[in-house]
């Protein structure tokens, strides 16, 4: 989120990939502080609105900061946030609108844990947020007049932060010197504790950290939009962390109403090569709350069944997952959606180039199936009851809908 919120243009350039141990850090802070008291004054004292939030934070704003999410094949997680902020802006920006970007997005830029050569520091050192936002505006990707927290059009931010003219000068006075803050290759966990520079910027197109649009790795990009029978209203993939030969993928259900239960049976040995794991109840009606789930993609993996299996669920994952994981199916089965009503042994097809997700049932047969029956038993406080009775499907965000 931290990318996402310099993508939108709320926060200041090299927000999303600056190290947190770097001086440089520490250094944004104080320009962040300094920009606050700014766009304080500029409102109360001269009545600037579009220094207000809810005027950076737009249908534009989020439509670039989409863009760049799956150009960076980011976490399904940040799917559900821009929904539910977009949702508190007013900004009209929908599932629908990410499934229109990632069909023409494609993947320019692979970090951990999509890739092993490359991380956020290697981002940063090719010029960063606005470094891959820049490769995409090359091919009419983003909108540039956006208007952002400094004042600057996304444009003239791309333009400003442009790392071309201080390559291999990191002693040169340039506002994207920034990008040369490097790691110090020793354990730390004090803030802006060291101030090492790379020698130079990694400006390669072809092979570098960060591609151009002739080099991307795929032409879609890094996250997509999946539609059918058991998520009529979409659910999400990352496809960046999906080996291409799991992009279609059929097996029988091995159903559980829980992560706990999940968990479970996949090192009990219940779930077996070539089956899709279901998790129902887990959205954020069904959890409720929606906790986010690591470990049945990790246990899978460590069963060795990582490029076997697929996970789906009306939940949602870490940002550490990778695998064939489908989250945020909506409905959700709490709120009748039909990934409730499957059952062990049905039959799942996932097919990522189309854009598809269905069980082998006939609309008949679906229609005609009851919800299978909550079986766990998990204590709910009374605040998340109240929540469950007024919050959205993933496919809005998880907002609360108060009328």
């Amino acid at each position: 989120m931290n990318s996402l919120t310099e993508a939108i243009g709320l926060s200041l350039p090299g927000n999303g990939t600056i190290l947190a141990t770097h001086t440089n850090r520490v250094e944004l802070f104080r320009q962040a502080a300094r920009q606050i008291v700014k766009n304080a004054l500029a409102y109360y004292e001269d009545g600037d609105e579009s220094v207000l939030p809810r005027n950076i934070a737009t249908r534009q704003a989020f439509l670039n900061a989409m863009t760049l999410d799956i150009a960076m094949g980011g976490s399904t997680n940040t799917v559900l946030h821009l929904l539910a902020v977009a949702q508190e802006a007013g900004a009209d920006f929908t599932i629908s609108d990410i499934d229109a970007l990632s069909r023409k997005t494609p993947c320019l830029c692979k970090l951990a844990p999509n890739t092993q050569k490359y991380s956020v520091q290697e981002c940063n050192r090719a010029g960063g947020i606005l470094g891959i936002m820049r490769e995409l505006a090359k091919g009419g990707l983003i909108d540039g007049s956006a208007m952002r927290v400094d004042g600057f059009t996304l444009d003239e931010a791309m333009q400003t932060y442009d790392i071309a003219p201080i390559v291999d000068k990191p002693q040169t006075p340039h506002p994207a010197h920034i990008y040369f803050s490097a790691p110090a290759n020793r354990f730390s966990t004090k803030m802006g504790s060291q101030s090492e520079l790379y020698p130079s910027l990694d400006t390669d197109r072809e092979n570098g950290c960060i591609r151009d649009l002739e080099h991307a790795y795929t032409k879609d990009g890094g996250l997509a939009v999946l539609f059918g029978n058991i998520a009529q209203d979409g659910c999400v993939v990352k496809t960046a962390g999906v080996d291409e030969e799991l992009w279609h993928f059929e097996g029988p259900a091995v159903v559980f109403d829980s992560q706990e239960d999940a968990c479970e049976g996949i090192l009990g040995g219940r779930v077996k090569k070539g089956d899709c794991v279901v998790i129902t109840h887990e959205g954020p009606k069904g959890g409720p709350g929606m906790q986010e789930m690591l470990y049945p993609t990790s246990y899978i993996k460590s069963m060795h069944m990582g490029k076997e299996c697929a996970l789906i669920t009306d939940g949602r994952f870490s940002g550490g997952t990778s695998g064939l994981s489908i989250g945020h199916i909506s409905p959700e089965a709490a709120s009748g959606g039909n990934i409730g009503k499957i059952k062990d042994g049905d039959i799942i097809v996932i097919d990522i180039p189309n854009r598809e997700i269905n069980v082998k049932l006939t609309d008949e047969e679906l229609a005609q199936r009851p919800q299978q029956p909550l079986k766990r038993n998990r204590q709910v406080s009374k605040a998340l009851r109240a929540y469950a009775q007024s919050v959205s499907s993933a496919d809005k965000g998880g907002v609360r809908v108060i009328d």
